[in-house]
C-alpha cells in the first residue's frame, strides 16, 4: 500500500496523470484535477515548483473536498524541493505523496544534503517517495562514474547501454540510500522515464530483475495524437504483458485546447484491452470497407461510445458490474449478426444495398429489428433497459 491507493503486489494497475494548470492557481487546479479524477484518474499529479504553488497545495485540497472528489495527488518536486516542503510542511501534510528526482535534487556535496531533507520531511509526514528518474536529468556525476565503469570492461556497452545503466543505478542507489535515512522500503516506488519505446522496454526490465519496489511505467515524452497513443500503447503494453508495472502514465501532449483527460482514458483502454482491469463498456466497431459505403455505422458506433462514456459515471455509483459490458456496431451481414452476437448487445446494421433493417441481439439472442430515423435514439434506450435490469444496484 503507498499512499491511499494500493500500489504493488496483487493491487491492481493503477492509473495516473498530471495537471498543466499553474498550481498557484487554486480554481483552476483544482477544476483539473476534478476533471481527470472523474475521468478515471485514480492518482494526480500537480507541479510544486515555487513558494506560490506550495502554499496553494493545502488550498487545493480543500477545494476538491468540496467538490466531493478525494483523489490522491502528488507533488512533482525539482531543485528547490526541499526548500518548499522545509517552508511549507502544511504543504507536505496534503499531499499522498512525493516524487522527486535524484537527477535534479542538487549537485556535488549538495545533493546528499538536500535528498536527505526530502526524504526527512517524507518520512515525518508518513508519505511514500516516488524516485523518478528521467533520461533529460541524469546525475552527471553518476553518468560520469557509469562510463568509467563502463571503459574498463572487457566488452564496453554502447551509449544507449550506458544511458540504461545510469538510469537504472540512480534509481536503485537513490532508493537505498532513501531506505538508509530511514524510508521504509514499502514507501518508496521508482521510475526511469525515456523517450524511446526500446529504450523504455529494456531499462524496466532490468529494473525489475533487481528489485522488488513497486514501478511506475511511462514515456517521459509520448508525443501528440497518434503518435503518443501508439507510442505509450506499445511499451507499456509489452511490460504489463511480462507483469511489470504497478502504476502508469500516457503522457500525451494535448492538442491546442484539448482535453487533458485524453491521456486518462487511452489508460483506461490499454489496461481494458489487454484485460487487466474494466473501466466502461466495451464498443466493438466495424471499420468498414466496400460493402459500407453509408457512415450510418460509423455515426452510431461514435453516438453509443459517448453515450456509455457519458453515463458511466452515474452508472459506477449505481450499479455494479456494467463496466463489463460488451456493445458491438457491425456495418453488414457479412460478419455483422455473428459480431453482434457475441457481445452483451450488438446491432449489425444494413450495408450497401442490404434490407434497411437493423437486427439487435441482446445476449446471443435476436430480440428486436430497428428501422428508420430513430435507430440510434432506441438502440441507447436498448443499452439502458438492459444496464438498468442486468447489473445490480450498489447497497
Amino acid at each position: 500500500m503507498v499512499g491511499s491507493v494500493g500500489v504493488g503486489a496483487a493491487a491492481p494497475v493503477v492509473i495516473q496523470s498530471m495537471t498543466n494548470t499553474d498550481t498557484a492557481d487554486v480554481f483552476a487546479t483544482a477544476m483539473q484535477v476534478a476533471q481527470l479524477a472523474r475521468a478515471g484518474s485514480e492518482l494526480v499529479r500537480i507541479t510544486v515548483n515555487t513558494r506560490e504553488a506550495a502554499a496553494a497545495v493545502p488550498k487545493i485540497r480543500e477545494r476538491l473536498a468540496q467538490l466531493n472528489v478525494d483523489v490522491p495527488l502528488i507533488g512533482d518536486f525539482h531543485f528547490n524541493g526541499h526548500k518548499l516542503l522545509a517552508e511549507h510542511p502544511e504543504c507536505a501534510e496534503a499531499l499522498a505523496k512525493l516524487r522527486i528526482n535524484p537527477g535534479n535534487v542538487g549537485k556535488g556535496a549538495k545533493r546528499d544534503e538536500q535528498f536527505a531533507q526530502l526524504i526527512a520531511v517524507a518520512s515525518k509526514f508518513g508519505k511514500p517517495v516516488r524516485i523518478g528518474v528521467n533520461w533529460g536529468s541524469l546525475d552527471q556525476a553518476l553518468l560520469a562514474r557509469v562510463m568509467d565503469e563502463n571503459a574498463r570492461r572487457a566488452e564496453p556497452k554502447d551509449a544507449a547501454g550506458i544511458m540504461r545503466e545510469a538510469m537504472v543505478t540512480s534509481a536503485l542507489e537513490s532508493a537505498a540510500q532513501a531506505e538508509e535515512l530511514g524510508l521504509p522500503g514499502n514507501q518508496i516506488v521508482l521510475s526511469c522515464k525515456v523517450s524511446g519505446v526500446q529504450d523504455l522496454i529494456a531499462i524496466y526490465r532490468d529494473l525489475a530483475a533487481r528489485c522488488e519496489y513497486p514501478l511506475h511505467l511511462g514515456l517521459t515524452e509520448a508525443g501528440m495524437g497518434s503518435k503518443g497513443i501508439v507510442a505509450s500503447t506499445a511499451a507499456l503494453s509489452v511490460l504489463l504483458q511480462e507483469g511489470i508495472g504497478d502504476t502508469i502514465r500516457v503522457s500525451l501532449t494535448p492538442e491546442p485546447g484539448g482535453d487533458r483527460t485524453r491521456e486518462v482514458i487511452v489508460a483506461q483502454e490499454i489496461l481494458q484491452t489487454m484485460g487487466m482491469r474494466a473501466f466502461t463498456p466495451l464498443v466493438a466497431a466495424c471499420p468498414g470497407c466496400g460493402r459500407t459505403t453509408s457512415t450510418v455505422f460509423q455515426e452510431l458506433a461514435q453516438d453509443i461510445q459517448n453515450h456509455v462514456r457519458e453515463c458511466m459515471p452515474a452508472w459506477r455509483l449505481a450499479r455494479t458490474g456494467v463496466e463489463n459490458m460488451t456493445l458491438a456496431v457491425m456495418g453488414c451481414v457479412v460478419n455483422g449478426p455473428g459480431e453482434s452476437k457475441h457481445a452483451n448487445i450488438g446491432i449489425s446494421l444494413p450495408g450497401t444495398g442490404e434490407d434497411p433493417v437493423a437486427p439487435v441481439y441482446v445476449d446471443g439472442e435476436r430480440v428486436v429489428t430497428l428501422r428508420g430515423d430513430r435507430i440510434a435514439a432506441e438502440f441507447r434506450q436498448i443499452v439502458d433497459d438492459y444496464v438498468q435490469r442486468t447489473y445490480p444496484q450498489r447497497h
